[in-house]
């Protein structure tokens, strides 16, 4: 292809990814359409495409975007009395499509439909054998952003997907509405049914709430665009771009035995997406300090965040916190809040105050998170897409 600048740079056009993820702020922004109008179009170009599983809510708008699209019959599982159907993963694996649309990512999957717990497994099983998936998703359901989520709307956010799932994506497409859009929206009945409006218009879809939504989105979106800006002056060498080099982050997190660590650590792991740098979670396991009994859940929250876990024994909390990111070249380290009677401040010192002390001397940034052990929010099922 001929450059049309004339610059004489010669370059491919890329083809479509294989793994494209809807991203909206909430449930009825158009993430579904836009999943059906993508794959209608392929459709349209001869494209091998099938509907593995659409979830139309009933609204009269999503079912016309299904068109003529073909469609994998669903599975029909019978659970604790009641009739369920989901997609079934084997028959598209069977029917071998070019592409095949797969909505709500974070979707929980009945026991007994299929091999795995969640959809987004099924996705990468699909996508591991060589079929390209559109896919949708809200942001509440990143794992990273859904305590934020929860602290915001005081809903609690039990479906959740892994941020390295969705930074796999080869294209992250935001499908944005302002707040005063979507709530007219759902007066006009284009969301929920009309009982159940008025309770979503003062709980979940508050005004308040739906602008700080969008706003996660659009920086979650931003994120990877500049992810990608870096990733392509990288492999156009370090003279495309000398700063690329100069301003890598690497960050630390410290676990004990404290609670609240999951708060510290998804607030980190928002830190260094924005930062574009490395983290790093360190389970300090001391003589005297408690043992945590959830390290398990933390490290499998680790990975799901995109960071790396290493445990080390240390009798000296501090020191061995300070060891270790000397020995990693960490710039900044975050710690979580703790709890010391007034005897062990006065004679010893918090694990803090000594981390303060010694990273000034290091250049090392230190960030002290507040732990949050309990959610303040009331429980409530995460609103429909």
């Amino acid at each position: 292809m001929t450059d049309p600048s004339g610059s004489g740079d010669s370059e491919e056009v890329r083809p479509t990814g294989r793994f494209r993820v809807y991203l909206g702020a909430a449930a009825g922004v158009g993430k579904t359409c836009a999943m059906l109008d993508e794959g209608w179009r392929r459709f349209q170009r001869g494209a091998d495409v099938v509907v593995g599983y659409v979830e139309t809510h009933k609204r009269p708008y999503t079912i016309e975007q299904l068109r003529d699209l073909p469609v994998v019959p669903r599975r029909t599982v019978e659970y604790r009395g009641a009739t369920w159907e989901e997609m079934d993963l084997a028959a598209v694996l069977d029917r071998r499509p070019e592409v095949v649309l797969i909505d709500e990512l974070a979707h929980t999957n009945v026991p007994g439909s299929g091999p795995h717990e969640k959809r987004w497994q099924d996705v990468l099983r699909i996508l591991d054998s060589g079929i390209a998936v559109i896919t949708t998703v809200n942001v509440q359901h990143i794992e990273s952003l859904s305590d934020a989520v929860e602290r915001i709307t005081g809903v609690t956010i039990r479906e959740r997907v892994p941020d390295w799932v969705v930074r796999r994506a080869d294209q992250l497409e935001l499908i944005d509405s302002s707040a005063d859009q979507l709530r007219r929206r759902m007066v006009h009945g284009n969301i929920y049914p009309s009982a159940k409006v008025p309770s979503a218009l003062s709980g979940f879809f508050r005004m308040e709430n739906l602008v700080a939504l969008r706003e996660l989105s659009l920086r979650y979106v931003a994120d990877e665009t500049e992810e990608e800006l870096l990733e392509f002056l990288r492999s156009r060498g370090p003279s495309a771009s000398s700063d690329v080099w100069d301003t890598a982050e690497r960050i630390l997190v410290a676990v004990t035995g404290a609670p609240g660590n999951d708060t510290v650590i998804r607030r980190a792991a928002r830190m260094a997406a924005r930062m574009k740098g490395d983290l790093l979670v360190l389970h300090v396991v001391s003589g005297e300090g408690g043992k945590s009994t959830d390290i398990g859940r933390l490290e499998e929250l680790v990975r799901d965040v995109g960071g790396t876990w290493q445990t080390v024994q240390g009798d000296d909390v501090a020191t061995t916190i300070m060891a270790t990111a000397a020995e990693h070249q960490i710039t900044q380290i975050v710690l979580g809040t703790s709890k010391l009677s007034r005897w062990q401040a006065l004679t010893r010192g918090s694990v803090i105050q000594q981390i303060l002390r010694m990273a000034s001397d290091e250049a090392i940034d230190v960030h002290v998170i507040a732990r949050l052990t309990e959610r303040n929010g009331r429980t409530a099922p995460d609103p429909e897409d």
